[in-house]
């Protein structure tokens, strides 16, 4: 199998058809008036506004709403390079946690899905970058995630789908697999962006 998740994200509901700005979406109907302290896994919280444009154009890029897969998004972010990333996230952290790493990312993808669409959340009419030029959607995933200790993924996740859903996600996570499949999820991410820095030079 050719490695191609992404650690992060998220995948909505078919709301796509008609537009929704932002400021009435994730933002104004879950962003918390104080934010809160720093995350439990390193880095800082992000409380204002999602950038819901980079959120739909990772959702394109791995497949839509209704057919969303973290092998697709990631083939599109590391483009021809995930096979290697592949073996080297598995000599890294082996192939047993590799594989819970790919089980837990599934299990947020669905569990994003479910909170947002109790939410009733709705999503841009068009993302933006391009969800199949794969530099420019990594390059515009890891701006999301630098905050003022530099890049995090807390900061990124908090960005795409908010603090309050990203919180109530890792607790999801803790409650199906444990903790350590928590931390192991974000360190995972972290070195996956560190990766698509190094390539493309961002």
């Amino acid at each position: 199998m050719i490695f191609r998740s992404f650690g992060a994200l998220v995948a909505l509901t078919a709301m796509l058809a008609g537009p929704a700005s932002a400021a009435t979406s994730m933002g104004s109907m879950m962003a918390p008036k104080k934010c809160p302290p720093p995350p439990r896994f390193g880095g800082a919280n992000y409380c204002n506004n999602p950038k819901l444009t980079n959120t739909l154009a990772l959702i394109v890029a791995g497949g839509g709403p209704a057919h969303f897969s973290t092998v697709t998004a990631f083939g599109v972010l590391a483009d021809g390079k995930a096979a290697a990333e592949e073996a080297k996230l598995i000599k890294q952290y082996g192939k047993p946690a590799f594989g819970q790493y790919i089980k837990t990312f599934d299990f947020v993808i669905a569990d994003s899905l479910k909170i947002v669409t109790a939410a009733k959340v709705a999503l841009p009419a068009a993302p933006s970058p391009n969800p199949k030029d794969g530099k420019a959607l990594a390059a515009a995933l890891y701006a999301d995630g630098v905050g003022p200790t530099g890049y995090s993924v807390e900061y990124m996740l908090d960005h795409l789908v908010t603090h309050p859903v990203h919180v109530q996600v890792m607790k999801d996570i803790d409650a199906k697999y444990g903790v350590p499949a928590d931390a192991a999820y974000h360190v995972v991410t972290l070195q996956i962006f560190k990766d698509l820095k190094a390539v493309y030079g961002l």
